[in-house]
């Protein structure tokens, strides 16, 4: 079990190392009295069917191993020409492998005939908050764009190499172009977590 570290501490209900590295660098740049510790319990079986059914089971879990409050994000891409999917299954679009190229890979392929002007989607990030005395929030950060039709770039994971984030002037590029630092300032968590911040407030 996680041990408490600080009384200003929130265990983030996650194994994905990448989502560890990213919260906490959005969390050290906006609240930096906030120590965010990596979860290391139990994964509980995600079978919501939207983001924020999967934040809630996975930030109860947290909570209830730990005791104490817990965040727990549940994202991914929507695209609007197939009704807003991958959506819940972004993780899973190729198979229970959870292999981030596979992933992408097949996403282009069901787009390979799609132009430009329909290719919109965006990123959703869900946040659960849930305290170990049962209260509970949500709130969520849409980062709009489109998708390109080949991945570009090293950075980030997951969709971030096949994804353009709209207002970026003549000359776009993927979130895989970006520095990390840009990344974490704009992003759909980044988004999210300057909603869920008068609650962090609270804590």
């Amino acid at each position: 079990m996680t041990e408490p570290t600080s009384s200003r501490a929130v265990v983030l209900a996650t194994h994905n190392a990448h989502k560890v590295a990213e919260f906490q660098a959005i969390v050290a740049a906006t609240r930096p009295d906030l120590k965010v510790v990596a979860y290391d319990g139990p994964e509980p079986v995600e079978d919501g069917i939207t983001f924020a059914q999967n934040a809630l089971i996975k930030a109860r879990a947290a909570a209830a191993h730990t005791g104490l409050p817990a965040l727990a994000d549940d994202s991914g891409i929507c695209v609007d020409v197939l009704g807003g999917a991958p959506g819940v299954f972004s993780a899973y679009w190729a198979g229970h492998a959870k292999d981030g190229a596979a992933n992408v890979a097949l996403l282009l392929d069901q787009l390979s005939d799609i132009a430009e002007e329909h290719r919109a989607a965006q990123f959703v990030s869900t946040i659960a908050l849930v305290s170990p005395d049962g209260t509970e929030h949500v709130v969520e950060g849409i980062w709009p764009g489109m998708l390109a039709t080949e991945p570009s770039g090293a950075g980030g994971f997951g969709y971030d190499p096949v994804f353009i984030p709209d207002g970026q002037g003549g000359s776009p590029r993927t979130v895989g172009e970006w520095t990390a630092e840009d990344k974490n300032a704009q992003s759909h968590r980044a988004r999210a977590f300057v909603a869920l911040g008068p609650l962090l407030a609270d804590l």
